[in-house]
């Protein structure tokens, strides 16, 4: 019958078509994934840091976990990475010039904060302390990473310990707890201007080049 011709048609139209090819996407990786990747895990820290800060201000108590504690910065504070920088003349620095700078604070800060990790007092704070520590230290390899995709060297020699050999500790606990409110806020900033300064430059970077790549499909 008429339906039993069709289906006939169908077949032999099917079995007449040539043979395409088969489109598979593939993206190669790239400094914009890179740079998306950084921006990426800059946003998460943000987030993770609010957290953090709250718990261990909470630790320190008063007057160090009230809303309105804005204490002048200490000279001894002057040790942690300021990121207290005219915003003009921070943007008026090459990309270069940012991420090395970006690259060193953040090593630094990361040797601050695994001093933190074995003095907090309380096995919850120890966690979330050394949790954060692996998601910086992330970071630092990342912001590496991008300096490598853009063909920028690292920083020559060693990002450099908190403090120099024979720097005096806190000499009380007030002292003391002033330094870790600083370094707090500190990396609080460090890390909303980094966020700033990749979302920034992954306008800059062209996205991942997406290439097209033929394979015959055989039967």
């Amino acid at each position: 019958g008429d339906s039993w011709g069709i289906f006939t048609f169908l077949c032999a139209a099917l079995c007449n078509l040539p043979v395409l090819p088969a489109l598979n996407c593939t993206e190669e990786l790239g400094a914009g994934q890179s740079i998306q990747k950084t921006y990426d895990l800059t946003r998460y820290l943000e987030h993770q840091l609010r957290t953090l800060a709250g718990t261990y201000l909470n630790y320190l108590g008063p007057p160090f976990n009230e809303p309105d504690f804005n204490p002048p910065r200490l000279a001894r504070a002057e040790r942690v990475p300021s990121a207290t920088v005219d915003l003009d003349l921070w943007r008026g620095l090459t990309d270069n010039a940012r991420l090395a700078a970006n690259y060193r604070a953040y090593s630094r800060l990361l040797c601050y904060l695994r001093a933190l990790d074995g003095q907090a007092g309380t096995a919850e704070l120890r966690h979330r302390l050394g949790h954060f520590c692996s998601s910086l230290q992330g970071l630092v390899l990342s912001i590496a990473g991008v300096m490598s995709s853009l063909g920028y060297p690292l920083p020559a020699g060693p990002a450099g310990p908190p403090a120099p050999p024979g720097t005096p500790v806190a000499p009380n606990d007030f002292l003391k707890k002033m330094d870790d409110f600083w370094l707090l806020k500190e990396l609080q900033t460090w890390l909303w201007r980094s966020a700033k300064d990749f979302n920034r430059l992954k306008k800059k970077v062209p996205p991942a080049v997406v290439t097209l790549r033929l394979e015959a499909r055989g039967f």
